[in-house]
């Protein structure tokens, strides 16, 4: 572990780093040390990197201390002559408090820990006192670092059914002499706070706060790596794909103060909207305030701009006056900082290349920039940005398109409130609108709650106070997320944001408990029904019916530049006209799979293909499918009409036949009225028909090969239909795929027969149509012989559902009992049926493409499986030489720019 630099200093307009070194300093750490070296104002600093993160969870503390104590101390020293102050003074200098903050590579809000103030004592609080003139503020300051530290550092905080030890002492205090907010809080009220905290301290924690510096210091950077690993980050990085062998690194910089009178101020800013994609800088502050203070909610914060400000006062209905005496922006307050706080502002956008979120500091009239980031975003704003940016020359067309993340484009394609609907509906409250888009559901009260209802199929609302990294499960679970407290930039609206939930924030006139929430004087218990509207911010009762989302230019826009730099095209899972013509407006060229099953469920279908199963011979078969011939016809010539043009994937029946009896009693017994059949032969019927294990049994080809009327009937209704649309001026591409085969012969049986009827469909039209004959490979036997598979097969779809399925020997209904555990314990990464398991079953899939194109140059390869929506997954089909991936109708255009990112990136 020697001899490796470990730790990276900034500040000065010097720094060791730059932001090209994200992975080794994280996000955070890489973009102080930019932002040094292009002229930014940052207080200095030191990053730890994120190897130490590494070494530290393998080797322990008091190992990677020992490692880079001499390299921090000389950071250390190198700050103290930037700053001008000293680190633990002895000849009464003035001192120098540190920040210490986490710094992933992907920015990961509110997950880790952060310690503010560090470096005060009895001692250093007298000194600050004394030479800044602010007593107020210096106490201030050091009971907040006692209470973040005891909490971050010591483990003190709320047992459960109480509240959090150190705002009970708080909040009694301000009781007792009537205060209403922090700010009235006096010198001595201060004194008396320090000493109460010191005191919860050593009760809950057993030992005395630290009073040396260094001792909090080291202290302060282990909890920081503590943090990488608490619940609420693993959990942070499952839902964002972070792996968990990146680490964090530590920012170790000097504080500046926003809370030193009315000169000072703090506050996060954004240069573009990160709600809708404006271009319009933005963002929140608070005079003689922390940053804390902005993010948590405790304070309602004010408008950065005064557009901004103007807009908030028209959405809640404040005058222009009252707006201007009691809501002014800071482009009003302080206008000379302000100026230059936008300058800054557009520096940074203009040197990233990206919309960015910052965060500041005023301290006694000197701006201070303490952190940039590219800036989370909504779906609508991510493709905004992304069109926007590239009209004015800012990015390129692939800088564009690799700027979107495709899942986020869910956000886009999924209801809004049926305009409608909202004319009836009561409206409750109004906030502000931190995440758009509508959500109705219970209101719950609790992480725990929202988690547990969701759990059991209910879809929920999570009312909080304000929320808090603890809240996360929930938020996650629940369908938006609503707040007493909070501004544009609150935790809550942040991550909100991030998630693509719906989120109102800071609603007018809620007052939330631990049971409930108030309204205009109504009380909202748990399990009643509310809808958000986190677009306008309007909060409403009860139910509200939605409706889908339409899609704007923008969005036109980044497909047509998706469409011109993909190689692989994207088809749809349908099996009806409507999903297909969904797809097709969605951009979709074909359907790779339609279920021919899923049509026999539709009206009184269910009974002929009974009748076909209860019948005794070939006749009795028949004559039952001949009743299904022109029901199938009908769908076929629907959706291939509906895909004029493309390809359409129809596969044969899959299931077992099983699927299609009764197992109650009451049902068999309906179903021997209907077919006039007795009862006992439908029980013996549905008897026979029980497997062991249904997945592996009597279905797909076998089906076809041991009934071949079945087979005949299907590839009959097909070809008719396409020989019908053909004479009305359509151009249908059938190709039909046979399910399930493990060999060639299996396939070649279903093939004759497909081929033999379509010969005879076509002699008696008096006309031919192009169709293919293909398979869909999802046994592993399948992979492994593609070569012999593919001197008949003329199509490849890989059904990676049932694939990944025998490839883990993983039951697909039975594998939620453990996949979660497994995840959770790091034995697989993803849910391989979510996310295709490229190690594994990837291999399968890689050598059947590449058998299947050495045997038959001109094979078709697709995939049809879930998989196909998944944008990981979807690269990795191109990677092997697929033609196309299908998936379902909602998801076609997240595959289209996954398709569009992995051409580009080849």
């Amino acid at each position: 572990m020697e001899g490796k630099k470990r730790v990276y200093k900034f500040g000065g307009k010097t720094a060791d780093g730059n932001s090209t070194m994200k992975n080794l300093l994280g996000g955070k750490g890489a973009n102080l040390a930019e932002m040094g070296l292009i002229g930014i104002p940052v207080p200095a600093g030191f990053t730890i990197t994120t190897e130490v993160c590494t070494e530290y969870n393998l080797y322990g503390k008091d190992a990677v201390v020992q490692t880079i104590k001499e390299q921090v101390e000389e950071a250390v020293k190198a700050t103290e002559l930037t700053m001008g102050a000293k680190f633990n003074p002895t000849d009464g200098s003035f001192p120098l408090l540190l920040s210490v903050r986490s710094g992933a590579r992907a920015s990961m809000p509110g997950m880790m820990n952060t310690v503010l103030n560090l470096g005060m004592n009895d001692e250093t609080v007298k000194i600050i006192a004394e030479k800044s003139g602010n007593a107020k503020f210096a106490y201030d300051s050091y009971r907040r670092f006692i209470h973040m530290y005891g909490d971050v550092v010591m483990g003190v905080e709320a047992e459960e059914g109480h509240h959090n030890p150190f705002e009970v002492i708080l909040d009694e205090l301000k009781a007792a002499k009537g205060y209403k907010i922090d700010t009235e809080l006096t010198v001595e009220d201060l004194k008396t706070l320090v000493e109460g905290y010191k005191a919860v301290i050593r009760e809950h924690a057993g030992v005395d706060f630290p009073t040396n510096p260094w001792d909090q210091l080291w202290g302060s950077v282990c909890a920081v790596f503590d943090s990488w690993n608490t619940e609420r980050a693993i959990l942070y990085r499952r839902m964002e794909n972070i792996p968990s062998e990146w680490g964090t690194a530590v920012n170790v910089q000097a504080m500046v103060y926003g809370n030193m009178g009315d000169s000072s101020a703090t506050g996060v800013c954004f240069s573009r909207d990160a709600a809708t994609g404006e271009d319009q800088f933005n963002g929140e502050y608070l005079i003689n305030a922390q940053g804390e203070d902005v993010v948590s909610g405790v304070r309602t914060p004010l408008e950065i701009t005064t557009i901004g400000s103007k807009r908030w006062a028209e959405r809640n209905g404040t005058s222009e006056g009252d707006r201007v005496k009691n809501f002014p922006s800071l482009e009003e307050v302080m206008p000379s900082l302000y100026q230059e706080l936008n300058v800054t502002q557009q520096k940074l956008e203009d040197h990233y290349k990206d919309m960015q979120d910052m965060e500041f500091t005023i301290q006694e009239g000197k701006l201070w920039m303490l952190q940039t980031r590219n800036g989370k975003r909504t779906g609508a704003a991510m493709v905004k940005m992304a069109v926007d940016m590239l009209e004015q020359g800012l990015i390129d067309e692939k800088t564009a398109i690799l700027r979107q993340e495709p899942n986020k484009l869910d956000e886009l394609l999924h209801p809004v409130f049926d305009q409608d609907a909202l004319v009836s509906a009561k409206e409750i409250s109004k906030g502000l609108p931190a995440s758009p888009g509508a959500a109705t559901g219970q209101v719950v009260f609790s992480a725990d709650a929202a988690e547990k209802w969701a759990a059991d199929g209910k879809k929920v609302i999570l009312v909080r106070r304000e929320t808090s990294p603890e809240d996360l499960k929930g938020m996650y679970a629940a369908e938006g997320i609503l707040t007493e407290r909070g501004g544009m930039t609150s935790h809550a609206a942040v991550v909100a944001r991030g998630m693509g939930k719906c989120c109102i924030s800071s609603a007018a006139g809620l007052v939330v408990s631990k049971t409930s929430m108030t309204v205009g004087g109504v009380v909202y218990k748990e399990g009643d029904f509310i809808s958000l509207n986190g677009t306008t911010g309007i909060v409403y009762e009860g139910k509200v019916d939605t409706m889908t989302a339409t899609l704007d230019g923008d969005f036109a826009k980044l497909m047509e530049l998706a469409e011109k730099n993909t190689r692989m095209y994207v088809r749809t899972n349908a099996d009806t006209p409507d999903d297909a013509k969904a797809a097709r407006e969605f951009g979709a060229k074909g359907i790779g799979l339609c279920r021919t099953e899923h049509m026999f469920f539709e009206g009184d279908r269910i009974w002929a293909i009974r009748e076909m199963i209860l019948a005794e011979d070939l006749a009795g078969r028949k004559n039952a499918l001949a009743k299904l011939l022109p029901i199938q016809r009908e769908d076929f010539y629907g959706i291939l009409e509906a895909m004029d043009g493309f390809g359409v994937t129809i596969r044969l029946l899959d299931p077992p036949l099983h699927e299609f009896t009764p197992n109650d009693a009451a049902s068999q017994v309906e179903m021997a009225e209907r077919l006039g059949v007795d009862v006992e032969l439908v029980k013996a019927k549905v008897e026979s028909l029980h497997e062991f294990n249904p997945m592996l049994g009597h279905r797909g080809c076998r089906l076809g090969n041991t009934y071949p009327e079945i087979t005949e009937m299907q590839a009959r209704a097909i070809i008719e239909a396409a020989c019908d649309l053909k004479a009305k001026g359509f151009n249908p591409k059938p190709e039909i795929m046979v399910p399930l085969i493990g060999t060639m012969q299996e396939f070649k049986m279903q093939e004759d027969i497909i081929r033999e009827v379509a010969a005879a469909v076509f002699a008696e039209k008096g006309l031919e149509v192009d169709y293919l004959v293909g398979t869909m490979i999802e046994i592993p036997r399948a992979c492994l012989t593609a070569d012999k598979i593919a001197e008949h097969a003329e199509f490849f779809s890989f059904g990676t559902n049932d694939l990944t399925q025998m490839g883990f020997g993983y039951s697909r209904d039975d594998a939620g009992k453990f996949l979660p555990i497994y995840i959770e314990k790091g034995i697989l990464k993803h849910d391989p049926f979510q996310v295709l398991d490229q190690e594994g079953i990837g291999q399968l899939v890689e050598m059947a493409c590449e058998k299947g194109k050495a045997a038959r140059p001109s094979l078709k390869i697709g995939i049809c499986g879930e998989h196909g929506g998944e944008p990981s997954s979807v690269e990795f089909c191109h990677r092997v030489g697929m033609e196309y991936v299908s998936c379902s109708p909602f998801r076609v255009p997240i595959a289209r720019l996954a398709a569009a990112q992995a051409a580009i990136r080849e």
